[in-house]
C-alpha cells in the first residue's frame, strides 16, 4: 500500500539500502508531508501493525498446538513402556510356568514308567500263583 507510493517518489542510489531509504522516505513524508498523506501513512501503518500481531498469534497458536501434540506423544510413549513392561512381566510368567509344567511333565512319565513296570510285574506274579495254585 504505503511502500508503492514510497516506490514512485524515491529511487536507490548505489550504497543505499531499501530499508534505509524507506526511513528516510517515511521521515520526509512524515516532516514534510500533508495531513492526508499522514493520514494514510497511520492507517497503512496500523495495517500493517495489525498484519504482525494477527501473524504473532496464529504462530502462538501453532507453537501451542505443537507444544501440546509433544506432551501428548510422550505420555503415549510413557503408557507405552509400561505396557511393555507388564507384557515382559507376563511373559516371564508364562515361561517360568511353562519350565515348571516341563518338569512336572517329567515326573509324570517317570511315575507312568513305574506303574507300566509294575503292571508288568504284577502279571507275571500272577502268572506265577496260577501255575503254584495248579
Amino acid at each position: 500500500m504505503f511502500a508503492r507510493d514510497l516506490s514512485s517518489s524515491s529511487s536507490f542510489g548505489p550504497g543505499d539500502s531499501p530499508s534505509s531509504v524507506r526511513r528516510r522516505s517515511l521521515a520526509a513524508v512524515m516532516a514534510t508531508g500533508t495531513p492526508d498523506s499522514q493520514a494514510r501513512f497511520g492507517q497503512s501503518v496500523k495495517g500493517l501493525l495489525t498484519e504482525k500481531v494477527n501473524t504473532c498469534g496464529t504462530d502462538v497458536i501453532a507453537l501451542t498446538k505443537q507444544v501440546l501434540k509433544g506432551s501428548r506423544s510422550s505420555e503415549l510413549l510413557g503408557q507405552a513402556a509400561r505396557n511393555m513392561v507388564l507384557q515382559e512381566d507376563a511373559i516371564l510368567h508364562s515361561e517360568d510356568s511353562l519350565r515348571k509344567m516341563a518338569i512336572i511333565t517329567t515326573h509324570l512319565q517317570y511315575q507312568q514308567e513305574a506303574i507300566q513296570k509294575n503292571v508288568e510285574q504284577s502279571s507275571d506274579l500272577q502268572d506265577q500263583l496260577n501255575h503254584l495254585l495248579k
